[in-house]
């Protein structure tokens, strides 16, 4: 079996989780060839030995595995399957017996139409996204939800093994389809955490002290403890952008949709960030759901109620 030495890893996308996770890689001892579109981003892994390609393809040419950490499904598509600068379509350079691994979050449907093109080349395919945040890509905590054959997840579990912790789900797609039960759970949460430490605010609690009061008891959650306290030093720069929350939040509700299911919760969730980027703008952090709470309230940040005891 190959060694982290003998491993040679292409990752496409190195913002906010992309850049962490390759220098986790590199750290680890894998042969790391890294890819952003904006240059400068990816020229910050240098000083970890990460190799700095100029285009996708280049990146991609002598791989033994392909990370995707792109920002959407058309992105993910366009990337692989379009000639790049080079005139060249990463796609199509990848060495059979290769594996391409789509870590970002994308539409299940279009990972089972791109695993098929991928397997005519002898690619293997793996839908693996991730959740845990920049916290999680920073830490190698991350949760890895994939979906592919078993021995090809188990043939590259020690790549997966320097990001986090794998759980192989069943076919392709199923890992998408993990990710966004995952999303509707977090989005929930976020919500939930919103609307309680602002109810507590409007009756006078100071909300650091609700946030520490409820961290140990049932309402305890990864949620309240980070997000909570971002929520409470009204820290919205983005950790985990509600824009990509939102896109998971659409895609869920469509594929929901499509399957004959409808969910009230989760067509809450849509329209609640839905409007909170449309009332705050984007590059918000999705504890920024807080302000739409806010809003929706009619009560402004703070604020306490006009009911509150003394």
């Amino acid at each position: 079996m190959p060694t982290a030495s003998d491993r040679r890893i292409a990752l496409l996308g190195t913002g906010i989780m992309g850049a962490h996770m390759a220098r986790r890689l590199a750290q680890a001892g894998f042969h790391v060839t890294a890819w952003n579109r904006n240059g400068d981003k990816a020229g910050k892994l240098a000083p970890f030995r990460v190799k700095i390609a100029a285009s996708p393809s280049a990146a991609c040419a002598d791989a033994d595995v392909v990370i995707v950490m792109l920002s959407d499904g058309p992105v993910v598509e366009q990337v692989l399957f379009s000639a790049d600068q080079t005139g060249k379509k990463p796609a199509e350079v990848m060495a059979s017996g290769s594996v391409l691994v789509v870590m970002s979050s994308i539409p299940v449907e279009t990972c089972q139409a791109q695993a098929p093109r991928l397997a005519t080349r002898g690619v293997h395919y793996i839908d693996a996204p991730v959740s845990g945040g920049e916290p999680g890509a920073r830490d190698g905590t991350l949760a890895i939800m994939a979906g592919g054959d078993r021995k090809v997840v188990d043939g590259i579990a020690d790549v997966f093994a320097a990001m986090g912790r794998v759980t192989r789900i069943g076919p392709v797609g199923t890992g998408q389809m993990t990710k966004l039960a995952n999303q509707i759970i977090v989005g929930a949460t976020m919500v939930g955490v919103a609307e309680a430490l602002h109810f507590a605010t409007r009756g006078g609690a100071d909300v650091a002290a609700v946030r520490e009061a409820l961290m140990g008891g049932f309402a305890d959650s990864r949620i309240l403890n980070i997000h909570g306290e971002r929520m409470v030093e009204r820290n919205f720069v983005p950790g985990g952008p509600a824009e990509y929350q939102l896109k998971d939040l659409r895609t869920a509700k469509a594929l929901a949709t499509a399957s004959g299911m409808q969910f009230t919760l989760l067509d809450c969730l849509v329209a609640m960030f839905g409007d909170m980027i449309d009332q705050f703008g984007p590059g918000l952090d999705v504890a920024g759901i807080l302000q739409e709470v806010e809003r929706r309230s009619g009560c402004a940040p703070g604020k306490p109620s006009a009911k509150a005891s003394p």
